[in-house]
């Protein structure tokens, strides 16, 4: 069962450009259009925020991290996510 999907935002983007069901698939668009942004792994049918506090990623700290306008623009440094530059994965 698909658990994650991988999301490419690409370098100056508002949106992202293409959702992917492995990151084998996503690094083959990514390198075939030489594309630099960030790779990153979503959890399926949940927000990341929800994500993040079930597995001790994040802890609120104060009342201001309840509020959607916090939830709505929640990302989390704890999933797996991969940088590109032209194309090519950087280490």
């Amino acid at each position: 069962m698909l658990d994650t999907i991988w999301v490419f935002h690409g370098e100056g983007g508002r949106f992202s450009s293409g959702v992917f069901t492995s990151i084998e698939k996503a690094e083959i668009w990514i390198d075939k259009h030489k594309l630099s942004g960030v790779l990153t792994a979503y959890p399926i049918d949940e927000g990341v925020y929800d994500w993040a506090l079930f597995n001790d990623f994040f802890s609120v700290k104060k009342q201001a991290q309840m509020e959607p306008g916090f939830i709505q623009k929640f990302t989390s440094a704890s999933q797996d996510h991969y940088h590109y530059e032209n194309g090519a994965k950087d280490n």
